[in-house]
């Protein structure tokens, strides 16, 4: 899950802790044949968990892409990662998609957020 072109402009709120993220950092092959429409059905997947809070994404120019899934808890965060056709992705990724990913999943446990808009940071 990492093109991200109509993604909005403002982060994924703030939630109580704790909650779990999954950071996903990667460079793509130049050969991205069928990355859009499994990207896209990883998506609609993902947000069928329950559980499952949101997503940031980020990419440089140079290639380098960052997203960050949110799951309420870890049994949230083991229903995507055993997922039979998330796992079926994951392998056509490693063969065809990535030059290299990195994944990191962390619980967190403190969370704030500030708009312009809104009146006051949460904390």
């Amino acid at each position: 899950m990492s093109d991200h072109p109509e993604a909005p402009v403002a982060p994924v709120q703030a939630f109580e802790p704790p909650y779990y993220l999954a950071v996903f950092t990667s460079v793509k092959t130049q050969d991205l044949s069928g990355y859009r429409e499994t990207n896209a059905r990883m998506e609609e997947l993902v947000q069928k968990i329950p559980g499952y809070l949101g997503m940031d994404h980020a990419q440089t120019p140079g290639g380098l892409s960052v997203t960050v899934g949110y799951f309420r808890d870890a049994d949230a965060l083991a229903e995507w990662r055993t997922d039979a056709e998330h796992r079926a992705a994951q392998r056509r990724g490693r063969a065809e998609w990535y030059e290299s990913y990195t994944l990191h999943v962390a619980k967190v446990e403190r969370s704030y957020a500030f708009s312009r808009t809104e009146s006051a940071e949460t904390a």
